[in-house]
């Protein structure tokens, strides 16, 4: 049976699950059971209250709106500034005088770890440009050629993630003549450790870098039980919990703050810019966070709407782990007053309307016209004009900008996502379960990933170029790869208790039905995709593309912030303890300094 093979597998072979739509034109409205998107006459539609509606029970926020504009953070102004300033000065000198490969290596890596490293893009990308080189004129200093396993696959990991091409044979020197990694590099932990972070750089078919994660795995559960070392036991634990590639960003660097405090090679000046900028930052976040709970009071969804999730501090986490640093704050409030309408309008969908509304409310949104609204219900219509006003707001932005009428894209995200949750309703009200095929079409797009990607797009490029637009309308691959996992990762963390519920069937209960397999087998299968589609995802780095940097990395932080969102449940729905735990020590609480550090 091709689950129990997959099962026993470190690795999935992505040819063995169900394709995902092809690139191209993409039909949302009609499955393979026949099912048609269809408006009802306005004169069918319920206003009635008495009409029967569902609950998910869904509790009230935690962070009230008086709360949330009472927040105050000392780390502004000039004196905070200034010493920010000269610390960084020190790192870039540091970053200039170090000439060790190695050390080079552990430098950026530790720079990385503590989130500080967006401060010195430029020597990173100098530094990387010269090793990278090295390894391609075979000019590579003797360091590289002593086997030396930790080196190796930092080197590595940092090149292909920034990047570079780096074949995976480097790693054959470690290997016997059976072509197997050799028994004595077990007693190397920290090159294990090494090894097992590099092999989830790895793309489709490279098999060594698939032994090597099943390798270096096996070995560093067997270090943990033993647990000789507190610190790098600690690092172990974490990697082996959820590997560095696949973390999110800001939680990362607030973990590692504090075990890096611990360190007996220890820097000061790096500890010390790490906390400093971390509550800097922490401060900007802030700022949008009181900007968008100012400005999502001001629709009135959430007081109106009772039945909705009121989640406005979750949802600019959404969008300060895709992009935290301080310049992109127009980018995390656009992008969460959108995370918070899709949360009312899921709610809509997947709870309270009824099927006649909701095809209504569809074909509304796919009119895109303000009259559209006069045949829907009461509680859709303050819901419809609240979305068409924030996406005509943020159209107006880019045409007073650049110049270029963004509406028609726009509209397609809108529609296509409103197509997919309609699809969706129908299955639940039909009780039908679809193969896990026909879900996955439907699914990667009713996650609102492709909608919240393509509207973060416009948030963060300037110029827009034509062959981007085009490439957009499409769904390129980071995108549909990335959707694909933010939908699988929702699943694993909230499916159990949408069905409780009565939702439609997830990925795992498709599966599960389809196959006969049991709920765990069906998770480990679900857990397997992800990891096959992180390959693809990989290979976006490395492919020719129409879009910057900063949007590619967009792309692999919206799969990582869901994959933080979904670990421990419903980050971001259902009160989530572990979430509320990380929202206050990302947002809320800064990290205690000296009294005097800003002085």
């Amino acid at each position: 049976m091709a689950l129990n093979l997959l099962a026993s597998l470190p690795i999935c072979n992505f040819n063995r699950l169900p394709p995902i739509p092809s690139k191209g034109p993409i039909s949302l409205v009609k499955s393979r059971s026949g099912i048609v998107v269809q408006c009802m006459p306005a004169s069918k539609i319920s206003n009635s209250p008495t009409a029967l509606r569902r609950s998910a029970n869904y509790q009230p926020t935690d962070w009230h709106y008086n709360y949330i504009q009472s927040l105050r953070n000392e780390y502004t102004g000039e004196s905070c500034t200034r010493q920010n300033n000269m610390l960084k000065e020190q790192v870039r000198m540091m970053l200039h005088k170090v000439v060790d490969p190695i050390e080079q290596l552990e430098l950026i890596d530790i720079l990385q770890r503590l989130g500080i490293s967006y401060h010195f893009e430029e020597e990173i990308k100098k530094i990387l440009e010269g090793l990278y080189n090295n390894i391609d004129n075979g000019s590579d200093t003797d360091t590289w050629k002593t086997k030396n396993l930790y080196a190796t696959a930092l080197k590595f990991r940092l090149l292909r993630q920034h990047g570079y091409i780096v074949s995976q044979e480097v790693f054959n020197s470690f290997m016997d003549e059976r072509g197997n990694f050799k028994a004595c590099l077990c007693e190397d932990t920290k090159g294990m450790l090494s090894l097992y972070e590099a092999s989830f750089l790895s793309i489709e078919n490279e098999n060594i870098l698939e032994d090597a994660r099943e390798f270096s795995t096996k070995h560093l559960k067997v270090y943990v039980k033993k647990n000789k070392d507190k610190n790098l036991s600690a690092l172990v634990s974490h990697s082996l919990e959820v590997p560095l590639h696949w973390r999110m960003l800001r939680l990362e660097a607030r973990w590692f703050i504090d075990i890096y405090r611990k360190r007996e090679d220890m820097n000061t000046i790096l500890l010390e810019l790490a906390e400093l900028d971390f509550n800097m930052v922490q401060a900007t976040h802030q700022e949008d966070l009181k900007e968008l709970s100012r400005s999502w009071k001001s629709t009135g969804l959430a007081e109106n709407l009772n039945f909705v999730r009121d989640r406005p501090l979750e949802c600019l986490l959404w969008t300060m782990g895709v992009m935290f640093q301080p310049q992109f704050g127009y980018f995390r409030r656009t992008i969460a007053k959108f995370v918070a309408l899709i949360t009312v309008i899921d709610d809509i969908y997947d709870v309270y309307g009824t099927l006649d509304e909701l095809e209504c409310f569809t074909n509304a949104v796919e009119r895109w016209d303000i009259n559209a609204m006069d045949g829907l219900p009461e509680y859709m219509k303050l819901c419809f004009f609240a979305l068409h006003n924030s996406v005509n707001e943020l159209a107006f932005d880019i045409l007073k900008e650049q110049g270029v009428n963004i509406i028609r894209y726009l509209k397609k995200v809108w529609a296509d996502l409103c197509r997919a949750y309609l699809l969706e309703a129908k299955w639940y009200h039909n009780r039908y379960t679809p193969s896990l095929q026909e879900y996955i079409e439907n699914a990667w797009i009713s996650v609102a990933g492709p909608n919240l990607m393509v509207q973060a797009y416009f948030c963060v490029t300037n110029p827009l170029t034509s062959e981007a637009l085009d490439c957009l309308e499409e769904y390129p691959n980071m995108i549909r790869w990335s959707t694909l996992i933010s939908r699988l990762a929702d699943d694993l963390g909230t499916s159990t208790d949408e069905i409780k519920r009565g939702d439609v069937p997830k990925s795992i209960q498709c599966y599960m039905n389809e196959t006969g397999a049991s709920e765990e087998d069906a998770r480990e299968y679900i857990r397997c995709m992800i990891s096959a589609t992180w390959k693809k995802m990989n290979e976006v780095r490395v492919a020719s593309s129409p879009f910057s940097q900063t949007y590619i990395d967009i792309s692999f932080n919206v799969a990582r912030m869901a994959q933080f969102m979904y670990q421990h449940g419903d980050g971001h729905g259902a009160g989530n303890h572990e979430t509320k735990g990380h929202i206050l020590s990302l947002l809320i609480q800064p990290i205690p300094l000296n009294k005097n550090r800003c002085d």
